[in-house]
This record gives structure tokens, C-alpha cells and sequence, in this order.
């Protein structure tokens, strides 16, 4: 036995929070009955419906996508935009993943999917530690004494964002452009952006190359492969692991 909400995740349905989501729109029932409020227990025997269509609990994938730009990071798109999951091949669709977190439209690098929720919360909720890293081109060549601001944390509406690394890591100035690294182990809406205009500048391009352990090596992008054993338990102890950035040195 246990709470709907749980059981919608491990089908695939949704994360948990989504879950709950769907449940208070009414769209969930239990042996022909619309259970609308949180906390329904689900029996073994239970039949449950989502939208009319029988749900059960599936077996747990993770996968890794070099994302495109131009994709949405959700499993459907109210617009009829190209998701992320509309363009997984046909072998992972029973699965019903979703994506781990997300990557912005314009956005490319790693991104996880999964359909374990625990697995999903664990690696983005608000006490995950995971690291994070982007490949940042940046409109204009910005200073080391920048980069040091944004190690120490600046003010985007009002949050200030923990210590983070950051490095230029080269700089056209033919076209007043600069490629500059940044580890974070947190991820606020659009984060990344914003702290490059709290300094002062646009970014150009975003790509994520890391997701904790996870790279893009050997994957070409649009590309995705099921993570290993070692990958899965490696991300939820790092998601646990609070990295000191205090004394980073930036060149």
C-alpha cells in the first residue's frame, strides 16, 4: 500500500509533485472512483486511471540526452513544440520518462530522463547538491575580477547564489566574445543567465556539459543512452555532497 500520489510517480505518470498536480485537477481515479484530495492510500488490487487509461507501475529506466537547442525539456508541449521525449526513440516510450530538472529551449548539453520520482527529487530538489557545469559564451570579454564576483555569489532578484567555480576559458576579442566555465550546485529558474547579467552581460550561448558525474562523451547531440549501475549511485551520493568552493583560485 501506498499514497497515490507515490504510485502515479513509480508508473511513470509524472514526478510526485506533478502527480499531486494531476490529482487535484480530478483527472485521477481508483477502481472507477475520482479521488481529487492528497493522501489516498492505493491498495495492491487497486485498477487506477489517469485521464480514463488503465496506469501500473513499470520498470525504472535512467537515461542521459545530449539535448538540442531549440527543444522543450518536458514530456508535452501545450504549444505542439518538439519535446525532448517526442524525440526519444520508440523503444523508451512504455516507459512514460520525463525530464530530470530542465534545460532552457536554447539550451544544449546533458539532461537527465527518468520515470523514478524519488530518483528525479533526489537529484533536483531543494536539498540536492549536485553539480552542475555550463560552457558560457558570453557577449562582451569579462574580467577577472567578474569571474571572481560570480565565485562569491551575486544578486539575481534579490537571492544572493552560493559560491560557485567559475573560469575564463578563452577569448575572441575579433568578435568581443568570451567562453567562460561555471561549476554551480544549485539551479534556480534561468540561473545561469541571470548571474551573467547580474555582472553586466548577455549570454550568447548555454551548454551544459556535466550533470554530477554524468558528460557528454561520446554522445552526439540529440543522442541518448540508459545510464550504468555505477552512474545512478554515484549521482545520489554526490546529490548529497557539499562541494567548499571558499578558497578556489580563478587564473
Amino acid at each position: 500500500m501506498e499514497r497515490l500520489q507515490k504510485y502515479l510517480a513509480r508508473c511513470g505518470v509524472a514526478s510526485r509533485r506533478r502527480s499531486e498536480e494531476i490529482i487535484k485537477e480530478g483527472r485521477v481515479a481508483v477502481n472507477g472512483k475520482t479521488i481529487s484530495e492528497m493522501g489516498y492510500i492505493v491498495k495492491n488490487k487497486d485498477v487506477v486511471t489517469v485521464d480514463g487509461k488503465a496506469v501500473e507501475v513499470v520498470e525504472h529506466i535512467y537515461l542521459v540526452m545530449n539535448k538540442p537547442r531549440y527543444l522543450i525539456s518536458s514530456s508535452n508541449d501545450e504549444k505542439g513544440r518538439k519535446t525532448v521525449v517526442s524525440v526519444l526513440p520508440s523503444m523508451y516510450e512504455p516507459f512514460r520518462v520525463y525530464p530530470v530538472g530542465r534545460l532552457d529551449y536554447d539550451t544544449k548539453g546533458v539532461l537527465l530522463l527518468t520515470n523514478d520520482g524519488d530518483f528525479m527529487n533526489a537529484l533536483v530538489g531543494p536539498k540536492s547538491l549536485l553539480e552542475k557545469e555550463y560552457l558560457v559564451r558570453v557577449d562582451g570579454i569579462v574580467s577577472k575580477e567578474e569571474i571572481k564576483k560570480l565565485e562569491n555569489g551575486v544578486d539575481i532578484d534579490g537571492y544572493i547564489t552560493r559560491k560557485c567555480r567559475a573560469s575564463l576559458d578563452s577569448v575572441d576579442r575579433k568578435n568581443n566574445s568570451c567562453l567562460i566555465k561555471i561549476i554551480l550546485q544549485e539551479g534556480k529558474n534561468h540561473q545561469v543567465k541571470r548571474m551573467v547579467k547580474a555582472i553586466g552581460y548577455d549570454v550568447k550561448r548555454l551548454t551544459r556539459i556535466r550533470f554530477g558525474n554524468v558528460t557528454l562523451e561520446n554522445l552526439q547531440e540529440g543522442e541518448v543512452r540508459e545510464l550504468s549501475s555505477h552512474e545512478i549511485k554515484t549521482l545520489l551520493v554526490d546529490a548529497q555532497t557539499e562541494k567548499d568552493y571558499t578558497y578556489k583560485k580563478t587564473r
